[in-house]
């Protein structure tokens, strides 16, 4: 094997290494929540030394933000795949069904963003996290703004119907997770698909009293 080969070989194992930390870590915090996870129990359960983690990120609060960073950036692929020219259905069912298919793990990051800003930690890996989200942000603009236009939703700012969507998956992930609400909720899954329906009526010039053009 050349050096060049055995140094591609290495860095595509150190790539490999360190989504191998990620997926462990983000295991650890949704099972046993994150202030309770330490570098050690997370370099154990990948089986690697301490120290190796520290080649790879500097803080646990690294390890944070790159996990948000990398949910973030599946939001973006989302959006790249589908057709914004699409009808409005398409993109807010795909777009809810991130949201909310995996309720712990949206939650956590939910948790992770609000300490780490209020703690004023890794402000430059931050930085990034809220570009690339300011970058889906423009996407869902567009998207409701073509749809304002249109005629097939309501003539208010769009970040107003970007908001009614966050909100309504914010709480359909509080409350798959609530102990109290799950009771007279019933089963999860029927739940959501009554929920998702609404996200997609949400909104529509139509359902808010006005028809909509056709």
């Amino acid at each position: 094997m050349t050096d060049l080969a055995k140094a591609t070989q290495k860095a595509r194992e150190f790539r490999q290494r360190e989504q191998d930390i990620l997926d462990c870590a983000q295991a650890l915090f949704i099972e046993h929540g994150e202030d309770k996870v330490t570098v050690e129990m997370i370099a154990d359960n990948v089986g690697i030394g301490k120290g190796t983690i520290y080649k790879h990120f500097e803080t646990k609060n690294e390890i944070y933000v790159l996990l948000m960073i990398r949910y973030e950036d599946e939001l973006a692929d989302l959006f790249r795949r589908i057709d914004m020219s699409e009808d409005k259905q398409t993109l807010v069912r795909e777009y809810f069904r991130f949201r909310v298919q995996d309720a712990d793990k949206y939650l956590l990051f939910e948790r992770l963003e609000s300490q780490l800003v209020a703690d004023g930690a890794v402000p430059t890996l931050l930085e990034k996290l809220h570009a690339i989200r300011s970058s889906n942000m423009e996407s869902l603009y567009a998207m409701v703004n073509s749809q304002i236009k249109a005629g097939k939703l309501a003539d208010v700012p769009p970040a107003w119907h970007i908001a009614a969507a966050w909100a309504l998956a914010h709480g359909a992930s509080a409350l798959t997770k609530s102990g109290f609400y799950t009771k007279f909720i019933g089963e999860k899954e029927p739940f959501l698909d009554f929920l998702l329906n609404v996200a997609v009526r949400m909104g529509n010039k139509h359902v808010l009293g006005k028809p909509a053009k056709d």
